[in-house]
């Protein structure tokens, strides 16, 4: 009896630390925008998703937060996979609690890039500004820069680089997960076929059908909008006429200064005062990620400053949100070991 007795305990106990407490939850807040009042059609109302950690609700404990930065077609949604994965970094002590949000950046042509536009609104400041103030207000937050670290894949991979850039004093750390659109190359350069197919469509119906012809007027409508240019109210860099290429030089210039690898020795100080930083990206990446990523890094090399970057085997995707994935393993363990966790 004695036997079975101390066993019951030991299952009681068990229970109580692997079962009850290793999970969080998600909650869900809209943000009435005043940086997103625009003239483009975007709705300022945006949604957000957090993550709480485990006995966020039984506790009175301030907890760093992690920016999460949505990819392109992508939204603030933290999918059940997600949780899992948010979860087991901290059972599996890859990090200690923490809070996670992301905000919808999903606009009319699928995609802000984190960027203040005349014309979609001042995303930049709305998720420097308006969102932390968001969160430091309303849940419970450590608000201190050394405790805010923004990350993000692809789309908000980019997002996170630029963000941490232009707001060193609002984030301590950035991790930036396979980076898209740090530098004019393959899809996005002069020389590739999307400015040709995007010169051929004139409706926003055959436009949503495309997929690089699409990031380049969402890209557009952010860098270098024009409201008396329809259909899509926006400048290109490149244009074609027939088989001749036609550069404008301005808008090329405006397209230079909201890309990373063209920023950085701009911005140079003020990467210096963050903490971290790092990037990666996979191997086989179709979509020249490496290049671009590799480009990145060899400019931040270049002008001294200290910095991460690391190739892996895998693909734009494969490897992110799973359990051999890159959050897991990389993201959560890196803001684990440079953000401040206590008050």
């Amino acid at each position: 009896m004695k036997r079975s007795g101390l066993l019951f305990i030991i299952f009681l106990f068990t229970i109580n630390i692997y079962g009850q407490d290793v999970r969080g939850k998600i909650v869900t807040r809209i943000i009435s925008s005043t940086y997103l009042k625009n003239s483009g059609g975007e709705n300022p109302d945006r949604k957000i998703s957090v993550y709480l950690p485990p006995d966020y609700d039984q506790s009175a404990q301030r907890y760093p937060v992690i920016y999460y930065l949505h990819g392109f077609m992508g939204n603030d949604s933290i999918s059940p996979n997600m949780k899992t994965i948010l979860d087991m970094g901290i059972s599996k002590k890859k990090i200690r609690p923490f809070i996670l949000v992301i905000s919808d950046q999903y606009t009319i042509y699928e995609g802000s890039f984190y960027t203040n536009s005349s014309l979609t609104g001042n995303w930049a400041d709305f998720t420097a500004k308006e969102l932390v103030a968001y969160m430091d207000k309303n849940f419970r937050t450590i608000d201190d820069k050394e405790s805010r670290g923004i990350g993000g894949h692809s789309m908000g991979g980019y997002g996170a680089i630029k963000i941490a850039m232009l707001y060193p004093d609002v984030f301590s750390s950035v991790y930036a997960l396979s980076p898209g659109l740090l530098a004019f190359v393959k899809e996005f350069g002069p020389n590739s076929t999307s400015y040709k197919e995007l010169g051929n469509i004139k409706t926003h119906d055959d436009l949503k059908k495309t997929y690089y012809p699409k990031v380049l007027v969402a890209a557009a409508r952010a860098w270098s909008p024009n409201p008396l240019n329809p259909p899509f109210y926006c400048d290109l860099p490149f244009t074609y006429k027939g088989d001749s290429l036609i550069v404008n030089n301005k808008v090329l210039q405006l397209w230079n200064d909201n890309m990373p690898v063209y920023m950085v020795e701009k911005y140079a100080d003020n990467l210096r005062k963050l903490k971290a930083i790092k990037l990666d990206w996979g191997r086989n990446d179709a979509n020249r990620f490496p290049v671009q990523c590799g480009m990145f890094s060899q400019t931040l090399e270049n002008l001294g400053i200290n910095h991460y970057a690391e190739e892996y085997i895998g693909d734009h995707t494969n490897k992110i949100w799973t359990t051999d994935g890159r959050v897991l393993n990389e993201l959560l363990p890196f803001f684990n070991d440079y953000l401040k966790f206590d008050k």
